[in-house]
């Protein structure tokens, strides 16, 4: 498959105006994908799970307009006017529009807001682009009704991801791989899918608290972090590692083995920052209270025999992993001992989700 499969043909239908409204949820990678080619194709392969209250909701409004010059939209963030977020779509808009040509013939209203902080390394690129790809979806079938469930997806996935790598990942649950993996068939670079294995019991309901080290901007942003991956001196090796870490996963999953499932996905996140670290130039996401965090975990899981495990994304903040069985010891865990350490003591408990939801 290519992106060619995903142009439209003649639209049958026309709609003058309307809205849609989707919620989409935040994920966490366990295998990170880090580095990038053009177009948004990942230069190795991920895995995440989904998340289920992180989550943006997008309304979007259309109506059409006289003229087809121009892309023409307003965005607003919890009922604010955001200008400053009009960059990001255009640049979205001019890459998608070849894959929806409708974009130019309406004006549009996004409006969204997030159960959570705003560029705090909790992915809401990843949540709010999958939310307006599927409401621009939402349209498409409107003009197309033949569109099939599985080329809405699709295609919703494929277009998410040229907004947001991640946001490829955050349509489908509870584990969406992304990119192109010899032992799993259908994975792609263009476009995220469901996890095709057997899952043992232990990882269904996995819980995830995320302690808000630090709820402000990224200092880096994603895009300049992927694009260091080039001329990395440890690239090559580093994508190799993702793909060896995703076969074993195959089998962890099918097993159940959550000792194994826990050194890979902190080595993984270990290794996301290491790359940072070692870029040219280089830079630290990781706060003083996020190794904190960290060797508090890894005093508890000695002390208890808990398997309670950490990963991070390209920020401070900590997501803390655990299976359902834990819940009660591991959060009074976090409440007396990892809480401190959060930015004014704020943390969200989350758990493994289903995917994105359209609001009537």
């Amino acid at each position: 498959m290519t992106e060619k499969h995903f142009i439209p043909k003649a639209y049958k239908n026309s709609a003058e105006k309307g809205s849609y409204t989707w919620s989409s949820p935040s994920n966490i990678a366990l295998v990170k994908y880090w580095g990038k080619k053009e177009n948004q194709i990942p230069a190795n392969p991920s895995i995440s799970f989904t998340l289920n209250h992180c989550k943006t909701t997008t309304k979007l409004s259309f109506s059409k307009k006289e003229n087809d010059d121009e892309f023409s939209f307003d965005v607003f963030l919890d009922d604010e006017k955001k200008d400053d977020f009009k960059p990001k779509i255009e640049t979205f808009f001019n890459r998608i529009e070849k894959y929806l040509p409708f974009l130019k013939d309406y004006h549009f209203k996004i409006e969204t807001a997030n159960t959570f902080p705003h560029s705090s390394g909790i992915a809401s690129s990843a949540s709010g682009m999958s939310a307006l790809a599927l409401c621009l979806m939402s349209i498409e079938q409107a003009l197309v009704p033949e569109i099939t469930n599985e080329h809405f997806i699709q295609k919703a996935s494929f277009l998410a991801r040229l907004g947001s790598g991640s946001a490829c990942r955050s349509l489908e649950g509870d584990l969406v791989v992304w990119g192109k993996h010899d032992q799993i068939e259908g994975s792609s670079d263009l476009f995220g899918v469901k996890y095709p294995f057997e899952v043992h019991q232990n990882f269904k309901n996995y819980k995830d608290t995320i302690l808000l080290v630090d709820k402000g901007e990224k200092q880096v942003s994603s895009t300049v972090g992927h694009n260091l991956m080039h001329d990395h001196p440890f690239a090559k090796k580093r994508f190799k590692q993702a793909h060896e870490n995703l076969s074993t996963l195959i089998n962890v999953f099918k097993t159940g083995d959550i000792k194994t499932f826990i050194e890979i996905v902190e080595s993984e996140a270990l290794t996301l920052h290491a790359m940072m670290m070692t870029s040219m130039p280089y830079f630290i996401l990781m706060k003083p209270n996020t190794l904190e965090i960290i060797n508090k975990i890894w005093g508890f899981r000695q002390k208890t025999d808990s398997n309670i495990c950490f990963t991070l994304d390209a920020g401070a903040n900590v997501h803390v992993l655990y299976p359902e069985n834990e819940a009660e010891n591991v959060l009074e865990f976090i409440k007396n001992e990892l809480v401190v350490f959060c930015q004014k003591g704020e943390y969200i408990n989350d758990k493994i989700g289903f995917g994105a939801e359209i609001n009537l």
